[in-house]
Formats: structure tokens, C-alpha cells, sequence
């Protein structure tokens, strides 16, 4: 009887320890579940990303009247679109005023000492104050090589206090800087991309060159604003006449457009008015007829009819694209 006893007593005590064991092997595979969240890109909401293949052509429009004004409220019948000569179907149209990945290359070479660089970034504060406040910035410095300075984020104050304590010196690798600049903001979050480059254009270090760098603009769809920043040495130099002549060719040739202010108060006005023209463009899309993917070069060209009662009006954009089939991050 008295090992009966014992025995009964035993079963609860056993049942106890068997639950405190499972909790115990189990406590490792739960710790294991949780799972810690991804912190998140500064100043940017994380979205997941979608990769999507396209034959959808579009076009950063910028319109301007006879004074340079930029003209809104235009409507998708005010514009015509021929590809190769040949009349195209719009079949994607946008006024709004979007916020756009902006790829700022401040050139921090020894060439931008005195007080270019600082002329330059109290310019700078000025193009931030005015651009939309859903924009995105990555910064991009650059002397014998180019360097990220910082990577997708909505904090204007943070990057120019990364420019605060920068001492120019070295060379400039200047191309290599637009070829990072590139890859990073076709990757942004938006679907308007532009480059500001803030430099006198000349470059002695980069592992790229001229023709290179040219061909990668084409191909993206990235609009390219370039700002000279040049004194009378610069102006009057051969390196400095190369160095406006390829600030020159990039902006043309994406539908951008290049300054040389000669006084601090003149490049306060440029950097406001890149910023304006940023949030005054059109978004215009379409899809070519009989798309072949032949990696050849195509010429668009964009008219505009303007509303009765105004005068002629100029609208520019980039010149053209590859036939490749694109592909978008969304």
C-alpha cells in the first residue's frame, strides 16, 4: 500500500516535468520565429520592390514661353510626339507637380577651393528650401574618385551639413561621379530621376571618359542639370572650355540645361529656378509602333501647340532612346 502511495503521488510530479522539458526544448524554435525589422531607409518608407520589363518610352517635358516662363495646364491634346518622323499614340499623361530622385555631385576637387565651394553650397540650401518636399536626395562627392556620401534620403539639413566640413583638394573624377549618380537614382523611389552636377566640368582622374559617360545619359532616362562653377581663370582656359562644353553635351542631351553664374547672387536664382523647373514639367508616355528590341538609336521629337491667345511656345526634352527593352524598379 505504501508503494501504491508513492506511485500516485509520482504521476502529477511526472507530467510537470515532462511539460516544463517540452517548454524548454521549444523555447529556442519560438526565439527563432522572431524575426527583427529591417530599419529603415533615412527619411524614406521601405517599399517592396517590383521589377517590371516595358516598352513604355517616356519624357520629362519642360515648356516654356517666349520669356523663359514655365507654362502649366496644358492639356495631352497640346503635344505631339513622333518617333523616327513617325506620329505617336500618348498613352500616358502627368502635370502634377511629383516629387523627383535627385542625384546631387558636388565637386570637392582642389579646383573648387576658395570660395567656390562654399558660394556653392549656400546655393545649394537655396535648391532644397525650393524643391517639393517629398523629393529624395543621394549625395555624391567627388574628387580623385567619387564617393556616396549619403544614400536615399528626404533630409535636406543632413545633406548639406555633410558638405559643412569638406576641404577640396585632389583631382576630379567627374565622369566616374555621373556613372554613380546614374546608379543610384534609377533605383529611387520616383519616377521622375535628375542629377544636379555642381562643378567647373573639367576631369583628370576618372576611369571613364567622354564618349562613355555620353552613352550612358542616352540611355537613361535621368534629366541632367549642371551648374559651372567658374572664375575668370576657368572661362579663359582650355581645360575650362572642355569643361563647359561636356556640362554642355550631357544636359543637352537629356533634356536638361546648364548655368555659369558670375556672381553669388546670380547662382542663388539658378538653384532656385532647377528647383522650379523640377515641379513645373510635364510626364508624358507612349508606346513606339512595331517596338523592335534592336538596341537602336531612335529620335523623339516633341511638339507643342499652344492654347489660343498665347504665344509660340519651346518645349524640351531628352533626344531620344536605345530600343532595349527597359527594365523598372518599382
Amino acid at each position: 500500500m505504501a508503494f501504491s502511495n508513492v506511485q500516485g503521488r509520482g504521476q502529477p510530479y511526472a507530467r510537470l516535468c515532462l511539460i516544463f522539458l517540452i517548454l524548454v526544448l521549444s523555447a529556442p524554435v519560438l526565439l527563432a520565429q522572431e524575426t527583427t525589422p529591417t530599419p529603415p531607409v533615412q527619411g524614406v518608407e521601405n517599399k517592396p520592390e517590383i521589377t517590371v520589363e516595358t516598352d513604355l518610352v517616356t519624357l520629362t517635358l519642360t515648356v516654356t514661353d517666349y520669356y523663359g516662363r514655365y507654362v502649366s495646364g496644358l492639356t495631352k491634346e497640346a503635344f505631339t510626339i513622333y518617333d523616327d518622323k513617325e506620329k505617336q499614340e500618348i498613352t500616358f499623361f502627368s502635370d502634377d507637380d511629383a516629387p523627383v530622385s535627385i542625384g546631387i555631385l558636388f565637386d570637392v576637387s582642389g579646383s573648387m577651393s576658395g570660395e567656390k565651394i562654399l558660394k556653392a553650397r549656400n546655393a545649394l540650401e537655396r535648391f532644397i528650401n525650393t524643391s517639393h518636399p517629398r523629393d529624395e536626395y543621394y549625395l555624391i562627392a567627388f574628387n580623385k574618385r567619387a564617393q556616396l556620401l549619403m544614400d536615399r534620403t528626404r533630409d535636406g539639413e543632413a545633406v548639406l551639413n555633410k558638405l559643412t566640413l569638406v576641404e577640396p583638394k585632389n583631382n576630379t573624377a567627374l565622369y566616374d561621379a555621373c556613372y554613380l549618380g546614374v546608379e543610384r537614382v534609377t533605383r529611387g523611389t520616383h519616377q521622375k530621376k535628375a542629377l544636379l552636377i555642381i562643378s567647373d566640368g573639367q576631369d583628370n582622374a576618372s576611369r571613364y571618359n567622354f564618349k562613355e559617360v555620353r552613352r550612358l545619359m542616352k540611355e537613361s532616362d535621368v534629366v541632367i542639370y549642371s551648374v559651372g562653377i567658374m572664375d575668370g581663370r576657368d572661362v579663359s582656359s582650355q581645360e575650362g572650355l572642355q569643361g563647359q562644353a561636356f556640362l554642355d553635351e550631357l544636359s543637352g542631351v537629356t533634356g536638361g540645361k546648364s548655368f555659369y553664374p558670375t556672381s553669388a547672387v546670380e547662382m542663388d536664382e539658378i538653384f532656385e529656378r532647377i528647383a522650379l523647373e523640377l515641379r513645373h514639367q510635364y510626364s508624358i508616355g507612349y508606346t513606339p509602333k512595331g517596338f523592335e528590341p534592336d538596341g537602336k538609336w531612335h529620335r523623339v521629337k516633341v511638339k507643342v501647340k499652344p492654347p489660343r491667345g498665347l504665344p509660340r511656345l519651346t518645349v524640351r526634352n531628352r533626344e531620344g532612346y536605345y530600343a532595349t527593352p527597359r527594365i523598372t524598379v518599382r
